[in-house]
């Protein structure tokens, strides 16, 4: 018995949640954020809980964390200078994409330039057939040429992306091969290896994304590890996933595609857990750091999955958690255009120099700032005392802004306030579009530093009369990695009609059966009991697309083609409103999910008391144009069962959140704050 430590790593701070195995008790923390220096916030963060806690390294029996390096790297195009190896004449596959505009909503959005440019790719001779067979063998001349071509162009990785290598990969690995014995310096990537899925731009794009990432993504584990060690933490570091599952920070050096949305993913299964803690199984979570907005939908109290999630401009088809990243967040700087039109985002302050309030240089006005100035904050100390709020100069750097606008202070305060949420509400509104979905009828759940901050303020523009605001909101996304289960998806493609699938669908899971075990067992050493979950994805012969349609394991041991057309029907007439019961179905992909669960916190209710609680003092703040008088609250005061009105401000260690007027706040049973409007 030790600790279980779930760490997330920010842009602005970074968050430990550490949970004792032996008391269920649940300690958290925050600490700055080094970007320039990988591994440096988590031996300051041990070093904390130790003087805080008495956490010793040693007592450390389980490490998780979760990072946005793999995004990052996209975002600021820092990877590796990545080549890309194509079948002969398809060498436009990054070029041509599928031809969409990249938003909708914008007749001027262009598509990004690729992170393969034209002259760093190159063709190989040779063909696999659509049904895996082999039409020309490779052309191991065009290789050769191929690797001079990486050496003139100064390429220091390869992706090797060729035609139909989902059915069969082997012209892929004699490719490697040739360029392990020719040029054994150059890493090489295989997209049959990383994600074989059918579609060639689908399946390109997601490897060739891997393999940007990967030099850097496996120098910040290695870097990682080695802090770990140092500072006497003995247990194998883990990071999570982009599934919401977790996978050994080993395993990330070289399956990087699995984890490149670590972070936002590990906040959407802290907010599912505290969903279904509090009741409210249709939930929106906002997750708002000091750099971006991370919005999720949950239903039932479990999160949405999808294909196709951004990863910065470019789209990854692996699994993962469905999260909209939005430019804002409690570091953005505010600013004034050319036209003197206010701007928010998205530069962000960062971790340093940080908001003008934080006293560490920063000068620019952010939101955190504005809040300062509108009164909302600094009355305490933020983020476990690593911040000690400086009014003044939050006033002086939003001053500068309010001289260009001509308004007075608060106003621009306020201003700045309004164009981030309004920011917030058009992403928001764009993605309740997609899904078809009426957010009146949806749980704001906010955490991250700054959501409960902005919450009231983000669910009166959504229309949105509840909110929830969990107990440890600024941490929650280490928390969520803490209690992720071990989890890993696989695929296979079958491409067959369905009422002749029976032998194709039991051999095909069959395989993915045993990957997955042997994946759980060996190279995550889980001795406990593996759960398996079958789903496929299927289509009306002639449609495009496919749906990934739920199935049970004993319809495809003894091949019951009824009862997987039936659930195909039944999710297709969800999805789209109707079903066609005499049409020909096709199974395109199989699909399996191996899950083995993580030991999750039986978290301790508050005491009870039904008196108002009393507060600590008032301060005045500024919204709506006027200034308020609002109660001055502290979080770890209130008691289950008690109610605040409007306006008022609770303060907490790793967070602040403002209740607006015309908001009624309840503490249920486990100190969750529960608004009302």
């Amino acid at each position: 018995m030790g600790y279980r430590i779930g760490v997330d790593i920010g842009g602005t701070f970074t968050d430990f949640c550490a949970f004792d195995e032996s008391s269920g008790a649940v300690h958290t923390l925050k600490v700055l954020s080094t970007p320039d220096e990988p591994g440096a916030e988590v031996v300051a963060g041990l070093a904390a809980l130790r003087d805080r806690y008495g956490i010793q390294p040693g007592d450390v029996s389980y490490f998780t964390h979760g990072t946005t390096v793999g995004v990052n790297t996209v975002i600021q195009r820092k990877g590796a200078n990545l080549c890309l190896f194509t079948t002969k004449n398809f060498e436009d596959v990054l070029e041509v994409a599928r031809l969409k505009m990249p938003d909708p909503y914008d007749l001027f959005s262009r598509r990004p330039v690729p992170l393969v440019t034209k002259e760093k790719v190159f063709q190989i001779g040779g063909r696999i057939l659509a049904d895996g067979s082999e039409d020309e063998p490779v052309d191991e001349a065009s290789v050769r040429a191929a690797i001079a071509g990486v050496r003139d162009v100064g390429g220091d990785a390869i992706v090797v992306a060729l035609l139909h290598a989902y059915r069969n990969g082997a012209h892929e690995k004699k490719v490697r091969d040739i360029v392990n014995a020719e040029a054994p310096d150059l890493d090489v990537i295989c997209t049959s290896e990383v994600w074989p899925v059918i579609r060639e731009y689908e399946r390109t794009v997601t490897a060739v994304v891997a393999g940007y990432v990967q030099p850097r993504v496996a120098n910040y584990l290695t870097a990682l590890e080695q802090s770990l060690a140092g500072a006497g933490v003995s247990a194998t570091p883990m990071i999570t996933k982009s599934n919401g599952g977790v996978m050994s920070a080993m395993l990330g050096k070289t399956q990087c595609a699995q984890m490149l949305l670590s972070g936002t993913a590990a906040g959407v299964i802290g907010a599912s857990y505290v969903a279904r803690m509090t009741g409210d199984g249709n939930t929106m979570s906002i997750d708002i750091g000091g750099t971006s907005a991370d919005v999720a939908f949950i239903r039932d109290g479990a999160p949405q999955y999808g294909i196709g999630e951004m990863i910065g401009e470019f789209p990854i088809f692996i699994p993962t958690v469905s999260v909209t990243s939005i430019g804002e967040g409690g570091g953005s700087i505010a600013w004034v255009d050319a036209q003197g039109v206010l701007k928010v985002g998205p530069e962000s302050a960062g971790s340093n120099p940080g908001p003008a309030c934080y006293g560490r240089g920063g000068t620019r006005p952010t939101i955190t700032d504005a809040f300062c100035v509108c009164g909302f904050l600094g009355e305490t100390e933020l983020g476990y005392s690593a911040v000690d709020i400086d009014r003044d100069r939050a006033r002086t750097a939003v001053g500068e802004i309010a001289a260009q606008l001509g308004l007075g202070l608060e106003e621009t305060a306020e201003a700045i306030i309004k164009v981030a949420v309004s920011g917030m509400y058009l992403e928001v509104s764009k993605l309740v579009s997609r899904y078809g979905i009426d957010p009146r009828e949806f749980t704001l759940q906010a955490f991250g530093g700054a959501g409960p901050m902005l919450s009231c303020f983000v669910a009166r523009e959504l229309g949105m009369t509840r909110v929830a605001v969990p107990t440890t909101p600024g941490v929650l996304s280490a928390f969520g990695g803490l209690i992720a289960d071990i989890k890993n998806d696989f695929i296979s493609t079958a491409y067959c009609d369905l009422d002749t699938a029976a032998q194709t669908m039991r051999d095909g899971y069959a395989d993915l059966r045993r990957r997955a075990i042997a994946w759980l067992r060996e190279e995550q050493d889980f001795e406990g009991e593996g759960t398996l979950l079958y789903t496929a994805d299927m289509r009306y012969r002639g449609q495009s697309f496919e749906i990934e349609t739920v199935l049970e394991a004993d319809w495809i041991d003894k091949g019951n083609l009824r009862s997987v057309a039936d659930a195909f029907h039944a999710e297709h007439a969800r999805v789209y409103g109707h079903a066609d019961e005499e049409a020909a179905i096709q199974v395109i992909n199989l699909r399996l999910v191996i899950v083995g669960a993580a030991p999750k916190p039986e978290l301790r209710e508050l005491a009870a008391d039904e008196a108002p609680p009393a507060p600590k003092g008032a301060v005045d703040v500024f919204y709506d144009g006027a200034a308020h008088s609002a109660a001055l609250y502290d979080r770890a005061a209130l008691l289950a069962g008690q109610v605040i009105e409007g306006p008022a401000v609770i303060q907490q260690d790793d967070c602040t959140t403002c209740i607006l007027g015309g908001f009624k706040a309840e503490v249920d049973a486990y100190g969750n704050i529960l608004l009302n409007g």
